[in-house]
């Protein structure tokens, strides 16, 4: 193996320097974790990424034999958020989302999907279907009396016709509910799979489901890395046990090519509980999963 060892790797994401934001796939990150309901910390997530990708450059995917980084693909670094004010900063991160043909996101807080999916759906001229991996289903109306908070995302997402929810399917849920908004979402027309129904499955199964929501329109990943248990990701703001395992979660990833796929977010990364990096890896490599989807011929 010759080249620069990865302890020298570049700092942006997978090594990547260049930075335009008219590739045809840009990399952002999006420290923005103003509106969590349990530990803070998820602005330091798109660094600690950046960081841990160093581990996926030596060589191609194994399971597709491409290497992502061949795509027209940069890390254009961290989009502008204002200070402390949740509405403004999800202005502005719609409006830099837009100058992106197609964005992969590190959050930062789940907030931020909102604006992502508001920025997208106006490009597409439509609403999306949406994969969602999360221990949470996201849809509370409100969270301990706030609108716009990291567990309302979907609640507003689908509100406002940006996702459609009939394509929607949500993989790794567990956490406490109230029974309103769990009958709420199954109502509105989304597929929930439970963290114990996605065990009792196989990857392939899985992957066969996702593939019957969302169809043949354009699609969306979301990935909280809470989605997987604490045991595979314990730097996270509101971990739950019972989740998938790393190796599940790839198994799924693995499985979606040739989908119709607008755009990728993996949030909620929290470095300052992991002093060992598992977390951010996990992190990392789901959206290396996701750029070598892209980059399969």
């Amino acid at each position: 193996m010759a080249g620069t060892p990865t302890f020298a790797t570049p700092p942006g994401f997978l090594g990547i320097t260049r930075q335009d934001r008219g590739a045809s796939v840009c990399v952002a990150g999006i420290p923005l974790d103003i509106g969590t309901t349990n530990r803070s910390g998820t602005r330091d997530g798109p660094a600690a990424i950046r960081r841990a990708s160093r581990m996926l450059v030596d060589g191609v995917h194994p399971a597709h034999w491409v290497d992502p980084r061949d795509l027209d693909i940069t890390d254009c670094g961290e989009f502008a958020i204002a200070l402390g004010d949740i509405p403004a900063s999800l202005a502005l991160i719609e409006r830099q989302a837009a100058e992106c043909a197609h964005l992969l996101a590190f959050g930062g807080e789940h907030l931020v999907t909102l604006p992502l999916l508001r920025a997208l759906a106006r490009r597409l001229g439509g609403p999306v279907g949406l994969l969602h991996l999360d221990a949470h289903v996201d849809t509370w109306e409100t969270n301990f009396g706030q609108s716009l908070a990291h567990g309302s995302v979907f609640f507003h997402a689908i509100r406002e016709g940006l996702v459609e929810p009939k394509r929607m399917i949500q993989i790794g849920i567990r956490s406490p509910v109230d029974r309103e908004t769990w009958d709420w979402t199954l109502g509105q027309g989304v597929t929930v799979v439970t963290a114990q129904e996605a065990h009792e499955a196989t990857p392939a199964a899985l992957a066969a489901r996702v593939r019957q929501v969302l169809g043949d329109g354009p699609c969306y990943l979301s990935f909280d890395i809470d989605a997987l248990d604490p045991a595979f990701a314990p730097g996270t703001g509101t971990p739950e046990v019972g989740g998938l395992a790393s190796w599940q979660a790839q198994g799924i990833l693995r499985r979606l090519g040739g989908l119709a796929w607008a755009g990728m977010d993996l949030v909620e990364v929290s470095p300052a509980y992991d002093t060992a990096e598992i977390t951010a890896l996990a992190g990392a490599t789901m959206a290396w999963e996701y750029l070598s989807l892209l980059a399969r011929p």
